[in-house]
């Protein structure tokens, strides 16, 4: 892929390989860093004239409104943000914004009904394409059924042939899908484009701290999750301990209380969900293990996670080998801050209250985020192996990463046969040539040494698949012991951070 700079107008701000989105500062100039190939899809439909409508859809804080503010930029553009205030009052306020942007001379006037505001914009349509946002839609069509209708309407009698734009945006995962774009909605075939906004690449996140180590950039990649409001509160020239105390270890940090917050903003009651989020915080996995942690039914519980997975916090796991092994189904945290969160701060609140945040970061949280960060280095290496698997790097085709867990059974050094469990850490899948390679990561500072090379191939000999393993991976940290000096570099390869994060 090649790497091109978009939108960087601060010339000690590195090229990245991928663009992002969020509003920030850096060194005091506010600028953007915009999604390359989401900004040139809107333009695409934008260019051709006539209508069109996008819908717009990720968690919060993801960045969306940022990607849509920058590209109605110079542009005839109505951009609504709808609020929890009811069907007249988001209809007086979208009318304000609708006068402002088409005829400010009339400044006051109001509409009684959305369709009388609809035919005045209809009537004020020209030649310029109008791009009419609707942001956070669902706050408004979740107590206004008619609204989508209206749209629809709209679309189908008075809009199809006319210039304008519609991009219809929303967090509420679920409502997005059951109500935008399933088959049962009004709106259902007549969006032209759908974007999903996606958490940052652990290559974008390095780029808000561009004079940061490698090793400190990947931290911040994983105490932020890659989410755009996360990175942009990441103070490029403190340090990463002044980070990480500030944001989540003092009451004023804007991560202290993020996701209490963003769970109140989310779920009428937060009780249940946030029990079920600390238990897998906490290790536990399973639906049977949470539900018994937390007292709860197994379809209680699983409704939850449902809803967990909707808003972007959770993840349903599959061993990649097995995937229709109901008993090898894990719900992980799909969003590492919340992660630390659990981890570390929510243990820590009473210290926090009183000012001592930052004697337990230091006593309690910094010697432990090698061991944290071990995971999310996992995921940087299937990103890293998945993103390059079109190449001739690993011999094959890649089409697929993910993990693999089990059993395996060794020698207890006494000549017994024992059985213990078992992981990969990656596992890529080429479906094309029915090959895998296999890999073990390891984020700590100290070289990765010959059992760990041992340990990968013992146990890639009992994944349960008909595909030949063509190459062993070895991520590290810490590099390598001298023992790597003389093997065999066709089947073996051999990563540190400096290639993860190499700029070809």
């Amino acid at each position: 892929m090649p790497l091109r700079e978009e939108h960087i107008s601060c010339p000690e701000q590195p090229a990245g390989r991928y663009a992002w989105t969020i509003g920030c500062l850096y060194r005091g100039v506010e600028m953007f860093i915009g999604r390359q190939k989401e900004l040139d899809s809107l333009t695409q439909l934008y260019e051709k004239g006539g209508f069109h409508m996008t819908v717009v859809t990720g968690r919060r804080r993801v960045g969306k409104s940022t990607l849509l503010a920058e590209f109605i930029k110079e542009k005839k553009a109505v951009y609504y943000t709808a609020s929890k205030v009811g069907a007249d009052r988001n209809l007086e306020l979208l009318t304000e914004q609708v006068i402002s942007a088409l005829e400010p001379s009339i400044s006051g006037a109001r509409f009684s009904t959305c369709e009388a505001l609809f035919d005045f914009m209809t009537d004020r349509l020209s030649e310029e394409t109008l791009v009419f946002v609707i942001d956070e839609l669902p706050y408004w069509a979740e107590n206004d059924e008619a609204l989508l209708s209206v749209l629809q309407k709209y679309i189908d009698t008075k809009w199809k042939d006319r210039n304008l734009f519609l991009i219809l945006c929303g967090s509420s995962l679920s409502f997005m899908e059951s109500r935008v774009l399933s088959e049962k909605s009004p709106l259902f075939g007549r969006r032209d484009s759908q974007i999903r906004l996606e958490p940052f690449h652990y290559l974008e996140a390095a780029l808000f701290v561009p004079s940061y180590t490698l090793e400190e950039k990947a931290i911040c990649y994983g105490i932020t999750g890659g989410v755009a409001k996360y990175l942009s509160l990441l103070d490029p020239d403190a340090s990463l301990d002044e980070n990480i105390q500030h944001l989540f270890f003092s009451t004023d940090g804007y991560l202290y209380d993020e996701p209490r917050n963003f769970l109140a903003q989310e779920f009428s009651e937060t009780a249940l969900v946030n029990n079920v989020i600390e238990q897998i915080a906490w290790g536990e996995n399973s639906l049977h293990l949470i539900a018994d942690k937390v007292h709860e039914r197994e379809s209680t519980v699983l409704y939850s996670l449902g809803k967990l997975i909707s808003v972007g916090l959770v993840e349903k796991k599959t061993c990649i080998t097995e995937e229709k092994n109901r008993k090898k189904t894990q719900y992980v945290l799909k969003d590492s801050m919340f992660r630390f969160w659990y981890r570390f701060v929510s243990k820590a609140v009473s210290m926090i209250e009183i000012g001592r945040g930052g004697a337990w970061y230091e006593r309690a949280v910094k010697p432990e985020l090698h061991e944290f960060m071990g995971s999310i280095f996992e995921q940087m290496c299937r990103e890293y192996v998945l993103a390059n698997g079109e190449s001739d790097r690993f011999g094959c085709f890649i089409t697929q990463t993910g993990t693999w867990w089990g059993t395996e059974t060794v020698d207890d050094g006494q000549g017994r046969k024992i059985s213990q469990t078992a992981d990969v850490d990656v596992v890529g899948l080429s479906s094309v040539d029915k090959a895998l390679v296999a890999g073990e990561c390891k984020f700590r500072n100290r070289p990765l040494d010959k059992s760990v090379y041992e340990a990968l191939v013992r146990r890639s000999k009992v994944i349960p698949t008909k595909y030949r393993v063509l190459k062993y991976l070895l991520f590290s940290l810490g590099g390598f012991t001298e023992w790597f000096d003389n093997i065999d570099r066709n089947m073996v390869q051999l990563y540190t951070l400096e290639d993860l994060y190499a700029m070809d």
